[in-house]
């Protein structure tokens, strides 16, 4: 069974850092782009890094661009993203996607979700005091 899975959600506080894991089974991440998206509560989900399959190459979205870093360790079949200085505004369920890596550009899926073909189930990332 082809999954992804999250880890690393909680409580934080704001300035704060937190780690998010994608893990995935089933299949090989290597030859996989894979994407972070969050979801306010009652908004649309919002794309916020891609990275490519060898992990070379990295997109963020405005909003979090100098704060998150996405990277990958394709032997542990693992995708993270390290977010610090964190913000209340942060708030959201955290999915990960991937896509296969020919689907198209990083832009391409992360902003059209192009090609992605498997989505975690989202971990609760809360920024508060």
């Amino acid at each position: 069974q082809l999954q992804l899975v999250e880890s690393g959600g909680g409580l934080v506080q704001p300035g704060g850092s937190l780690s998010l894991s994608c893990a995935a089974s089933g299949f090989s991440l290597d030859v996989y782009t894979v994407a972070w998206f969050r979801q306010f509560p009652g908004k649309a989900r919002e794309w916020v890094s891609c990275i490519s399959s060898s992990g070379r190459f990295t997109i963020y979205a405005d909003s979090v661009k100098g704060r998150f870093t996405s990277s990958r360790d394709n032997a542990k079949n693992t995708v993270y993203l390290q977010m610090s200085s964190l913000k209340p505004e942060d708030t959201a369920v955290y999915y990960c996607a991937s896509a296969p890596h020919r689907s198209g550009t990083l832009q391409e899926i992360c902003m059209r979700e192009r090609g992605i073909d498997n989505w975690g189930k989202g971990t609760l990332v809360t920024v508060s005091s």
